[in-house]
């Protein structure tokens, strides 16, 4: 049994989308997944039967749930100690049925009956699971603060700077001052770091194969590497690399919530009311096509690029299917996830690349060629395949035109005669419903 299961998964690997996608531009990575390496191994067992992956292969256990038991867990990179997280509902399953703690969602809700199929989410809105999530986060902070204290308390602390060769003895404050004063390397204060040495190990990494720590770009040498991080001043981090989330105990301090979110309300509350947004720049948002990787920052291009280049009118399925707003979203997503399965949308055949199923789709003649509306118009397509799609950001509202085109716009509309209110008020149906409540009470 667990031989087919295991096929069937190895069979489906492309149908599930189990994280957030992302375009290239802004790849999706988990927040504060590079935790202490010594959780790794760490073995966690499925809730609802004896299935079991460490902790480093949390995917494969994920995809299991959805494959095998039709149960998805929300926000799964938000939970602080998935293991504990796992074993406290396996024990609260084996009492309960789970329809008592997870929504049941059907899909295909308007196709075939032997087509729909019932899922479980578990998630935060159920009381129970908010109490635990908070509780094991809670519980990550302490261990968090008392690990950071260790580690400022510490004075065996040795090790080489990574910019000179300097070696340094003692407490860890040294060394980070130093890098800090003499080689412009600045982290941070040091008692906002913590698993110090790992944070240190992962620079030196990265430098050990010539990677550049703010562009991460890699070059052929170190003495190149060295020059352009001087010239160009990338003696940082990248901040927006979440590969380093770990290390700042900001990450900590509140579920669910990146460095970037606290700082952001701490910067509110010291706002000022006579802001001063004259120096403000829009950044530009690129739309993809949805065919291939040309990008443009003019919606117009990009609709021109795919009706040329690909032979996809979204203008014109909009007018021929009248497709509302809505409409258009789901179907772009569907579309986008789709492809992304390597499977034609318009025949639904598979294929064992991208390249491949957009050179069918192109051959075949089935750009154009939907299937029935109610595959696609499902609730499942609101939630967007990319979550950094500006495609839909320029999807127009067919919905306001259908006040000039739909199928009262030829009947008159004729204004209430008010010349006489006198009249109007003794005539009016308002007043006999006003007599008759009085006479009844």
């Amino acid at each position: 049994m667990a031989a087919c299961v295991e096929k069937k998964m190895n069979s489906d690997e492309q149908e599930w989308i189990l994280e957030p996608l992302c375009f290239p531009e802004q790849p999706a990575t988990d927040i504060g997944t590079n935790s202490s390496s010594h959780h790794d191994m760490e073995v966690v067992t499925c809730v609802l039967c004896s299935h079991s992956a460490p902790l480093s292969e949390k995917d494969r256990l994920l995809k299991h749930l959805v494959l095998v038991h039709k149960l998805v867990i929300a926000d799964v990179k938000l939970i602080a100690d998935f293991p504990k997280y796992m074993e406290y509902w396996k024990n609260r399953i084996s009492e309960q049925p789970i329809t008592d703690f997870c929504s049941v969602i059907k899909t295909n809700s308007q196709g075939p009956v032997e087509k729909q199929e019932h899922y479980f989410l578990l998630c935060d809105v159920l009381p129970e699971d908010r109490v635990l999530r908070e509780h094991l986060q809670q519980k990550r902070l302490e261990e968090i603060l008392e690990q950071q204290q260790r580690e400022r308390d510490d004075d065996s602390f040795q090790r080489i700077c990574m910019f000179c060769n300097d070696e340094f003895n003692g407490n860890r404050s040294s060394l980070l001052n130093h890098m800090a004063r003499e080689h412009s390397f600045n982290v941070g204060l040091p008692d906002n770091i913590v698993y110090c040495v790992e944070f240190l190990d992962h620079l030196q990494s990265k430098l050990d194969n010539l990677q550049c720590l703010y562009c991460e770009k890699t070059f052929r040498d170190k003495t190149t590497l060295k020059d352009h991080m001087r010239k160009k001043q990338h003696r940082r981090i990248n901040g927006n690399n979440s590969e380093y989330d770990c290390f700042y105990i900001i990450n900590y301090l509140e579920l669910g919530k990146t460095w970037e979110e606290v700082q952001s309300e701490d910067d509110r509350e010291m706002e000022d009311e006579d802001d001063d947004w004259s120096d403000w720049q829009a950044h530009p948002v690129c739309a993809v096509c949805l065919f291939c990787e040309q990008q443009s920052e003019s919606m117009e291009k990009i609709y021109t690029h795919m009706e040329e280049t690909h032979g996809f009118d979204l203008h014109k399925l909009k007018t021929e299917l009248n497709l509302r707003f809505y409409q258009q979203v789901k179907l772009v997503n569907y579309i986008r996830r789709e492809i992304h399965q390597c499977r034609c949308y318009g025949c639904q055949e598979k294929f064992g690349s991208k390249p491949e199923v957009i050179r069918h789709v192109m051959e075949a003649g089935h750009v154009m060629q939907l299937p029935e509306t109610s595959t696609w118009d499902q609730p499942q397509y609101y939630f967007p395949t990319y979550e950094n799609d500006a495609l839909l950001c320029a999807l127009s509202d067919s919905d306001s035109e259908s006040e000039h085109t739909g199928p009262w716009r030829d009947v008159p509309v004729i204004a209430e005669d008010i010349s006489n209110l006198k009249v109007l008020k003794q005539t009016s149906v308002l007043s006999h419903l006003l007599k008759n409540t009085d006479s009844s009470s």
